[in-house]
């Protein structure tokens, strides 16, 4: 792998590696929205948002339209969310094999 393959991964997994920036993603879903619209929807700061939505820009996560005095935001690439369900597949796996260990632990301190 090249290093500048490397340094995409990295920076597309570090743009991601934030809560407010994953649901950012998962509000936008297969829809185009105007920041208007997701600066309510997260109750935080505009400036807070904007800078989250530069952040997922900049690692190609999102594409940024402007119409007029709107900035509008869309996945770039719906495979995003492909990369999101493993994710979620590979954190399931961890929290069922905790809760195995613990109820294993439980059923043998009682």
């Amino acid at each position: 792998m090249t290093r500048s393959a490397t340094n995409w991964r990295a920076k597309i997994l570090s743009a991601l590696s934030d809560p407010t920036r994953l649901e950012i993603v998962e509000f936008l879903g297969g829809e185009e929205r105007c920041v208007c619209e997701i600066v309510p929807a997260f109750g935080r700061a505009q400036s807070t948002i904007s800078k989250h939505l530069a952040i997922l820009h900049g690692a190609g996560i999102l594409e940024r339209r402007i119409d007029g005095k709107m900035t509008l935001y869309r996945i770039k690439n719906p495979r995003i969310f492909d990369l999101l369900r493993e994710v979620d597949s590979i954190a399931l796996d961890e929290i069922t094999e905790l809760k195995k260990a613990e109820e294993a632990l439980m059923s043998s301190a009682g």
